[in-house]
């Protein structure tokens, strides 16, 4: 019996997909709930798994190929690997009842082709033969043997293939290498110029002084983990909990266009950029003001976890009202990040570098961070892009307003 397999039902706003790879291929033996085939879509890899133990059938989409929703990629026929035991083992048990067969055999393979398969371990049924009458020859099976040695070397080049975009070359090289861009990264390039073209986009900058955050960090970093199992304490948490402090107070922030429409959200779904062997991907803490500095925290590992594993699901890179992306973990000094479309702003974090500032009157070092809001001028006037920016440095400078809520 023939089963399906069918690519995932993709939500509204994801078009179509792209096979990406398959794990399997015709003949092949699989079981229920194994991997068999990737679909990459505008947002993340999705992995198809067997509905059943049998061999796969024929393939009906190919790598490469655009696949709709639901759209039939291929077939398992069902019970088939328990079917092709029985087949093979029976073989031999006929081939010594049957006195001719010997003559038949020899008629297809001969004697010096035959013990040289054996040797090798070809199945002669696959080499196609040269000789009179199809007979398969000596030479047929080496040229066998000679790909089938190619074949594991070839495997590994198929599977490093997404890795080839970014390739090594040697001091002096004047070669040039093309490889297609992936749905991914055409659709961020995508989405980042449409940004730029419709958008009335600005950027304001401020900075923060990182000394409290700092020494509240390293003062309970090690109770912090301790008191929940294991998750650890960083930077992001706090400028989450600011960022969606702000948000409340300056609900246009967290606002979006809808045609001639603006839409207020009366939650804070803040996206946080996390970077993947196949580009940047911003999975998204759900009502995350909301959430305690351990939920935060927790819910960025998973997330960053999920992103090098290729694991995000499609719910989880779906939505969002606020975006904060954090090049500082690069090195980035200072950058102007692009909105997320249809989101109106984003916050940029960045390198925290050891500057001397005047306090007080006095040259003091201090660890200071550059800030970047980039913001929908349409909807958040200047005004409110440079509050909402001092808010959180003012948050973050004296943490303790975090917590009385002031």
């Amino acid at each position: 019996m023939a089963i399906e397999i069918k690519a995932p039902t993709f939500p509204e706003s994801v078009a179509d997909g792209t096979v990406a790879t398959w794990h399997k291929q015709p003949g092949d033996a699989v079981k229920r709930d194994e991997l068999i085939v990737d679909i990459e879509t505008d947002k993340v890899v999705l992995e198809v798994l067997a509905t059943a133990d049998g061999v796969l059938g024929a393939i009906v989409k190919n790598e490469g190929d655009t696949v709709l929703s639901d759209e039939v990629l291929g077939s398992i026929v069902e019970g088939g690997a328990a079917a092709a035991a029985p087949a093979a083992a029976a073989a031999p048990a006929a081939a010594a009842a049957a006195p001719a067969a010997g003559a038949d055999e020899d008629a297809i393979a001969a004697p010096a082709a035959r013990k040289l398969a054996e040797e090798n371990g070809i199945n002669l049924a696959s080499v196609k033969g040269t000789g009179k009458d199809g007979r398969v020859t000596k030479e047929d099976v080496v040229a066998a043997v000679e790909a089938k040695k190619a074949a594991p070397a070839a495997a590994p080049a198929k599977a490093a293939a997404p890795a080839a975009a970014a390739p090594v070359f040697a001091a002096g090289d004047r070669i040039e290498k093309r490889v297609p861009m992936t749905r991914v990264r055409a659709t961020v390039a995508k989405r980042l110029v449409e940004a730029q073209s419709n958008m009335a986009m600005l950027t304001t900058f401020n900075e923060v002084d990182m000394t409290e955050v700092m020494a509240l960090r390293s003062k309970y970093k090690d109770l912090f983990e301790k008191s929940h199992n294991g998750v650890r304490l960083g930077f992001m948490s706090f400028f989450v909990k600011a960022a969606t402090e702000a948000l409340k107070r300056f609900p246009a922030v967290n606002a979006s266009i809808d045609g001639g429409d603006i839409v207020y959200h009366g939650y804070a779904d803040v996206g946080v950029a996390v970077s993947s062997d196949r580009g940047l991907v911003v999975p998204v803490l759900r009502n995350a003001e909301l959430m305690s500095l351990a939920e935060i925290e927790g819910g960025i590992a998973t997330f960053g976890k999920k992103a090098r594993d290729g694991k995000l699901s499609m719910d989880e890179m779906t939505g969002g009202t606020f975006t904060i992306t954090n090049g500082g973990t690069f090195g980035s000094m200072m950058s102007t990040p692009i909105v997320n479309p249809p989101q109106a702003a984003i916050l940029g974090m960045h390198n925290i570098i050891q500057r001397p500032m005047a306090i007080n009157g006095q040259v003091v070092i201090r660890p200071m961070m550059y800030l970047a809001l980039s913001y929908d001028h349409r909807l958040i006037d200047g005004k409110e892009a440079v509050t909402f920016l001092v808010t959180i440095k003012n948050l973050l400078e004296d943490p303790a307003r975090l917590l009385l809520d002031i």
